[in-house]
């Protein structure tokens, strides 16, 4: 049985507000829910021996550059990270802020990263881990051949990125036949207004809900997934998809998703 779930605050603006997520989780699924600094940091406190504090930071530093993708359309990734980019990410780490936006890592290594940090005692499925950041990462998609941005990547922990959720999901069709046309985006922006999630949009917390269920179902039973358009665990490739299932929708969850939710809570 799922002991306690931790929510690690990588981004401390209010356009994300854990403490909304947290509740909203207690009353859902009645587990106990516990709010985290930013993951890494959180990580490398639990350590008491300063010198291995010290190498742990370089590892870290070096592991993350390499995992960049530079070229989304190459599946392998490898490359020998430049000084530069590794002093980069140490910056980060050592005095650490909301990174700013650019890179775009594979997320299934950054898992494997975070899963090597996780304190011992809480490496058992007793708990889950739940990672929010800014950071952009994506996954290889062997029906188009490149790497695509992604909302989260389900793990030990799962990641979850607002910009993933900017840049994943796909805006209407009709916005990138008129952007190609050489339209101003900003133009656009205003046109489409509604239709798709923005940096800082306001509703990102209340969509990011779902996102987290979505993360729950996977620890819980493998399958963070719902067919039912409606359902908050639909796994929407489309912005106007994300926006239905996690605002519009006349019920939060399918029939059987509420089921299952109200046997966990009970």
């Amino acid at each position: 049985m799922l002991k306690k779930i931790f929510l690690y605050n990588g981004i401390k603006k209010n356009y994300l507000n854990l403490k909304k997520i947290k509740n909203y989780l207690e009353e859902k699924t009645g587990f106990k829910i516990e709010i985290r600094d930013e993951f890494i940091n959180y990580c490398i406190s639990k350590i008491s021996v300063e010198e291995e504090k010290i190498k742990l930071i370089d590892k870290l530093s070096d592991d993350i550059a390499r995992i960049r993708i530079i070229n989304p359309n190459k599946k392998e990734i490898e490359r020998i990270p430049h000084p530069i980019e590794i002093n980069l990410e140490k910056k980060y780490i050592l005095k650490w802020a909301e990174k700013p936006i650019g890179n775009f890592y594979n997320g299934f290594e950054l898992i494997l990263i975070f899963s090597n940090l996780i304190p011992k005692e809480e490496t058992n499925l007793k708990y889950c881990h739940i990672v929010f950041t800014n950071q952009l990462f994506g996954t290889w998609d062997e029906k188009n051949f490149r790497y695509h941005a992604r909302v989260v990547v389900f793990g030990f922990p799962t990641i979850i990125s607002t910009t993933g959720l900017v840049e994943g999901p796909a805006k209407p069709r009709e916005f990138y036949l008129k952007k190609q046309m050489g339209i101003d985006p900003l133009i656009l922006k205003e046109e489409f207004k509604g239709r798709f999630i923005d940096y800082e949009d306001p509703r990102i917390t209340e969509i990011m809900k779902g996102y987290v269920m979505q993360a729950i179902f996977f620890h819980l039973f493998g399958n963070p997934f719902c067919s039912d358009k409606n359902c908050r665990l639909y796994n929407a490739h489309w912005q106007e998809e994300v926006i239905n299932a996690q605002l519009k929708g006349d019920y939060e969850f399918c029939g059987e998703h509420e089921g299952i939710l109200k046997k966990i809570k009970a």
